[in-house]
């Protein structure tokens, strides 16, 4: 069987599933503008989102998502024609590169990845009440919208990360959407009272030592560092022995850059007053070590806008990390308060060190909270279940297409949807 992945910046979500489709004797290619990991097998072809200029014009209007649509779409009728036609089509909606994948080879099952769809409330936009949401970004954010919906109004099924991800797309689209999230490598994530990690200035940290930690890929306002550095603050005045550990880079992921020019990180130590001695900026580590981290964390702080979930969170649960989250909605999918880890309102810095201090006190009922959150992982995002459903997922729609395809020509006009085992559940 040969697999197509489409990814701006893959293969991403689709590492895992890659790797175990690879190791059963699959095909497998990856469309993208750019490849953020190696895997081995896997070939790569890479596409451009901007359109070449016509004969006899010096330009175009720039229209990034439609035109890697078109490029994808071509390099697909390539691969068709040179006998290497994919029997299946998994890639990201949300810029440009599924658009066009139907159109091109209508028979052949596609699925569409449902990471984000952007609505005027609930989620990111208009979180933050300080800042006002423009004409402008209203309707850029609108367009990006509308290439996802023309993608997953073509494609046999989709499927989000994590249900509230999901709910963000419009109702009529529910059934067609399954909640299926890429995984969690839980034997590599895992707890070790034997864990140490060794800070820049040579400290040595260990399992039990009064350790923050923080983490993102970068540290802006969308994941919630300016409200961590302030709890941050409280929590060092309050204690002398804690020590904040943070990982992220200073590039700006999501929203803006900060308005007087500074790093995020510049702006907050400034502002906060934040002990420097006590307080360790790594940069954007490597895997390994982030999870030595967390092995060691006495207190894991993880704040975000209502957005897409980050893996780290689910890792640092793994690894039976104590959890402070943000009382915000796609945390709140993962964490119950009090049960696998303790919430705090997103803006309030005051409740979110007081949340902290509770935490590093290691009451009587932390062990069960570390214990729980690991199994919350465990049960619901365990890399190996994650990827069985999909290979599950991709079994069926092939099994439904040669189904269809052994029926008479004149019986079959238009062909059936395809129809989940549960619709709108987790798979």
């Amino acid at each position: 069987m040969h697999i197509v992945f489409v990814h701006r910046h893959g293969p991403g979500q689709f590492v895992h599933l890659a790797r175990r489709l690879l190791s059963e004797g699959w095909t497998a290619t990856l469309l993208s503008q750019t490849a953020d990991r190696p895997v081995p097998g896997l070939r790569v072809l890479r596409y451009s989102d901007r359109d070449q200029p016509a004969a006899g014009q010096s330009g175009r209007a720039p229209v990034p998502y439609v035109a890697a649509g078109r490029h994808v779409a071509r390099i697909l009728d390539h691969l068709s024609r040179n006998g290497k036609k994919p029997d299946i089509i998994l890639g990201h909606i949300g810029w440009g590169g599924m658009m066009f994948v139907k159109d091109v080879l209508p028979d052949t099952p596609a699925i569409g990845y449902c990471e984000y769809y952007f609505q005027p409330q609930g989620g990111d936009l208009g979180f933050d009440r300080s800042e006002t949401v423009t004409l402008d970004q209203r309707q850029a954010l609108r367009l990006r919208n509308a290439i996802q919906l023309t993608t997953l109004d073509q494609v046999d099924c989709g499927i989000s990360p994590t249900l509230w991800q999901k709910s963000r797309y419009p109702a009529v689209y529910h059934r067609k959407i399954l909640a299926l999230h890429d995984g969690i490598d839980t034997r590599r994530a895992h707890p070790d009272p034997l864990a140490t990690f060794r800070l820049p200035d040579g400290t040595l940290l260990t399992h039990g030592d009064p350790v923050v930690t923080f983490a993102a890929r970068d540290l802006e306002p969308y994941r919630g560092f300016p409200q961590f550095m302030r709890a941050a603050a409280i929590v060092a005045e309050r204690d002398p022995r804690v020590r904040f550990v943070i990982a992220g880079g200073d590039g700006v992921s999501y929203g803006q850059v900060h308005r007087n020019g500074d790093t995020w990180r510049d702006a907050l130590m400034k502002e906060t007053g934040l002990p420097a001695e006590r307080t360790y900026f790594l940069g954007q580590i490597p895997h390994a070590q982030l999870i030595r981290l967390f092995q060691v964390s006495a207190a894991h702080v993880y704040l975000t806008y209502p957005f897409v979930l980050s893996w780290s969170f689910l890792e640092a649960m793994a690894c039976g990390a104590p959890i402070v989250g943000s009382a915000t909605a796609p945390v709140q999918e993962i964490i119950e308060d009090g049960k696998n880890g303790r919430l705090a309102d997103f803006w309030d810095a005051e409740q979110i060190a007081e949340q902290i201090d509770r935490t590093l006190a290691q009451p009587p009922e932390q062990q069960q909270m570390r214990a729980a959150a690991r199994q919350t992982v465990v049960a619901r995002y365990d890399l190996n279940k994650c990827v069985l459903r999909s290979q599950q997922l991709l079994q069926r729609l092939l099994e439904s297409r040669a189904a269809d395809n052994r029926s008479e020509p004149l019986a079959r006009t238009t062909p059936p949807p395809f129809k989940p085992a549960s619709a709108g559940q987790e798979i």
